[in-house]
């Protein structure tokens, strides 16, 4: 036992992602068995909820046998931390809102389908309503282990974009049953979009959340980065499919990149000295 403890305590970071894997993907094959996949829409919530526990389980289980209840208590005490100044709240909730809105001014004059999912729907309150309350448990859920369990020990080591490449990649490998579909390895199209939506954008954001985190040290405003980003997702996204959303994703990659490249470039100008 006490060899076990020295390696949980040696390898921490490690622990946390293989109890993250583990446990959301346990779940959902728990509930829909190995040859349940793809998803359908009704399973999908179960499934959703079954996934959010990975993360801040595992994040609790690393830091308790880690660190013992100290761990477990820092791990919660960085979702008090609310004293930062009003930028970086704002960074947080338009980041995804303005960058999804660009896309779609961009690519809406070319084609129809680039209508966003308000602007199409029916019962617009609901659907707001709706995303609104699924982003809160999505962001709180995801980031107790994401961003209060692994990027503060990873960026011991490594720098913000490095830490958030990283963690991004994992970030987007972890949603990759909740994105298998019927078709996607039956071509180039439906398996282009699977990588899209897990190794573009995802990554990108994750650079940003790491950075907004890196200022601010609050994981309370990164959960409102994650809460705004699946709201964004399901109330402005446009509803498409197929070559259409591969395009939209590309494009959305592309705007978030282009973020990141200003984070990293402003990062270097300030931390090379002026000549006197």
């Amino acid at each position: 036992m006490a060899n076990i403890r020295t390696a949980i305590q040696a390898r921490p970071l490690g622990l946390y992602f293989v109890l993250a894997f583990a446990l959301s993907w346990g779940a959902i094959l728990a509930a829909v068995g190995p040859a349940g996949f793809p998803v359908t829409e009704d399973q999908l919530p179960v499934l959703i909820a079954a996934m959010l526990l990975g993360p801040s389980l595992a994040a609790v289980l690393a830091a308790g046998l880690s660190s013992g209840g100290e761990g477990i208590r820092d791990l919660f005490s960085r979702l008090l931390r609310w004293r930062v100044h009003a930028r970086w709240y704002a960074v947080a909730l338009l980041t995804a809102p303005l960058s999804t809105v660009v896309v779609l001014m961009v690519l809406s004059p070319f084609s129809s389908d680039f209508t966003s999912a308000l602007s199409a729907s029916d019962d617009k309150g609901s659907l707001v309503i709706m995303w609104l309350v699924s982003g809160i448990l999505v962001g709180f859920f995801e980031e107790l282990g994401w961003t209060g369990f692994a990027v503060p020990r990873m960026r011991r080591h490594h720098g913000v974009f490095a830490t958030g490449l990283i963690v991004g990649l994992l970030w987007g490998a972890w949603h990759f049953l909740v994105n298998l579909e019927g078709d996607t390895f039956s071509g180039v199209l439906p398996f282009a979009l699977l990588i899209a939506r897990l190794f573009t954008w995802l990554p990108a954001y994750r650079v940003l959340m790491v950075w907004v985190y890196d200022r601010t040290e609050s994981q309370l405003v990164v959960t409102l980065m994650h809460v705004s980003l699946v709201a964004t997702t399901g109330i402005l996204d446009p509803v498409i499919a197929g070559g259409s959303l591969l395009i939209f994703l590309l494009a959305k990659a592309a705007v978030f990149w282009i973020m990141v490249a200003a984070v990293v470039f402003a990062k270097q100008r300030t931390a090379v000295p002026t000549p006197a």
